[in-house]
C-alpha cells in the first residue's frame, strides 16, 4: 500500500508523495530556537523599515520598530536626519542674536 496513514481513499495513490499532495499537506514553519512565521515576519518587516530609514540617511540609535520610528519621528520634526551628528536644539529666543 502506497497510501499515508489516515488516507480517506486507501489505494488510489500510486505513492505515498502523490497522496500527500492530494491531501494538500503543509509543513509548519519552524524558525531556530522555536520561532514561527509571524515572528520571522515582524522581524524581516522590522529589517526593512530599517533598511527604508537608512536609505533616507537616518541612523536609528537599533534596529527595533520603536528605535526606528523615534529616529523617523525626530528627524520629521526637525528637517534633518537623525544619526550620529543629529542634535536638537530647543528653539532661539525671540530677539536674540547669534554671534
Amino acid at each position: 500500500m502506497a497510501c499515508r496513514t489516515g488516507c480517506p481513499t486507501p489505494g488510489k495513490h500510486k505513492s505515498w508523495g502523490e497522496c500527500a499532495r492530494s491531501a494538500n499537506l503543509r509543513v509548519a514553519y519552524c524558525g531556530i530556537g522555536g520561532g514561527d512565521a509571524t515572528e520571522q515576519n515582524k522581524w524581516d518587516q522590522e529589517l526593512e523599515l530599517y533598511r527604508s530609514a537608512r536609505r533616507q540617511g537616518i541612523r536609528p540609535d537599533g534596529t527595533k520598530t520603536s528605535q526606528i520610528m523615534r529616529a523617523i519621528k525626530a528627524s520629521d520634526a526637525i528637517g534633518a536626519a537623525y544619526g550620529r551628528d543629529f542634535s536638537a536644539a530647543a528653539p532661539m529666543p525671540a530677539g536674540a542674536e547669534v554671534a
